[in-house]
């Protein structure tokens, strides 16, 4: 089964206005699947078939020359030196949508796409399955719990492997593939040391010291593994918003991962009823919902910046976006009562800039939407953007 993905308007409408348009995203996020599906018309060719990539390496004129256009180029960052090539056939040729380019690693895609296409180019993110795109096939389930645990990578839903299985091969993969291709780390085992460390902080406050304290490991060598994880879709940072306000205001990012059956696969939580009894419950919901918004805003090329705000006293609000100049501000809480102790932070921070809130909102574990005291309450089925 073949669900649809929300991304694929938004690439059939720049493909119209730009010679290139680039798809990036986490391995097994079904970008192969999206283009050979929506874009028939266009011819699939993957580097990663090593006679192929050969041919590539070794005469790039001349294998651009066999796909004049309309032609898909899987996982073109391995061969780099093409992207010099194709930015000079793109530029004689002037042909809208002549490339769709595809890549699994971040930091080589974006590396060499900026080095040699800027300008040319449309860059997307493909991630897992959101809430909407679940819900729009029927496959959203009633509770959350369930859903938080099994994950969103594609493959889930298809074929219907178990979630466990699934990620412990994932992690093996991308631990003997991609980080041996991004950066030589030798001691594996402390990497996937890390890697559980940074599962047990997410939804916190980022301290890089500690972290790399408890791992046993020097801080550069955290920060570069840090990036490492950031580079290659597992985790991302939420950066704080602090700017002209005149309290004491937590200035370090909060730590997310982007698909929370790999969270919970790393936490050892592998269904509901663990979930319910974790400490982290209300981490784990809160990662849930903030990548939702994340993935919503790839998903739907909003191009949307999003913050979070906590002064020293604990006053916070757990995501702010902007529209306009003026502040959307979300709480996030996984319980499914609503009581007037949730709109605290919001409150708080609408009290301190009047003028610039937009929207007030409450994300929360219940299934009614309603408004109450100029705030909206949202269930976490709902679209949030």
């Amino acid at each position: 089964m073949i669900i649809k993905r929300t991304l694929e308007e938004s690439i059939k409408k720049y493909l119209k206005l730009f010679p290139v348009v680039a798809i990036n995203g986490p391995r097994q996020s079904g970008k192969t699947t999206l283009l050979k599906s929506a874009f028939p018309e266009y011819q699939y060719v993957s580097l990663e078939n090593p006679d192929v990539r050969l041919i590539a390496e070794s005469d790039p004129n001349s294998f651009l020359n066999d796909y004049p256009e309309k032609v898909i180029f899987d996982e073109v960052q391995r061969v780099p030196q093409l992207f010099s090539y194709i930015q000079t056939k793109v530029d004689n040729d002037k042909i809208p949508g002549q490339y769709i380019l595809s890549g699994s690693q971040n930091f080589h895609l974006v590396q060499n796409i900026t080095q040699s296409l800027a300008g040319r180019v449309a860059m997307f993110k493909l991630f897992p399955f959101d809430n909407q795109e679940l819900k729009s096939a029927n496959l959203l389930p009633q509770h959350f719990e369930t859903l938080i645990p099994k994950g969103f990578y594609p493959v889930l839903f298809d074929r219907e492997i178990p979630s466990d299985v699934f990620y412990q091969n994932y992690i093996e993969t991308y631990i003997q593939r991609d980080l041996s291709e991004i950066l030589n780390i030798r001691d594996l085992m402390a990497f996937r040391r890390f890697l559980r460390l940074c599962a047990g902080r997410s939804g916190q406050i980022l301290n890089l010291s500690a972290l790399a304290k408890d791992c046993g490991i020097t801080q550069p060598t955290a920060k570069s593994w840090l990036s490492i994880l950031e580079s290659s879709f597992i985790v991302f940072l939420l950066e704080p918003y602090y700017e002209n306000f005149n309290k004491r205001i937590i200035k370090s990012p909060k730590m997310y991962f982007y698909d929370t059956g790999l969270l919970c696969y790393l936490l050892n939580i592998p269904n509901a009823e663990k979930l319910i009894e974790n400490r982290m419950y209300g981490n784990i919901f809160e990662n849930f919902i903030v990548a939702e918004f994340f993935k919503e805003n790839a998903h739907h090329y909003l191009l949307g910046r999003f913050w979070y705000w906590r002064d020293s006293n604990g006053n916070e609000v757990d995501m702010i976006s902007e529209t306009a100049g003026n502040f959307n501000i979300y709480e996030i809480k996984s319980t499914k009562t609503v009581s007037e102790k949730l709109f605290a932070g919001l409150h708080y921070f609408s009290e301190n800039y009047p003028s610039k809130i937009n929207e007030k909102t409450l994300v929360y574990g219940g299934e009614n939407s309603k408004t109450k005291k100029n705030i909206k309450i949202k269930p976490w089925k709902e679209k949030f953007m």
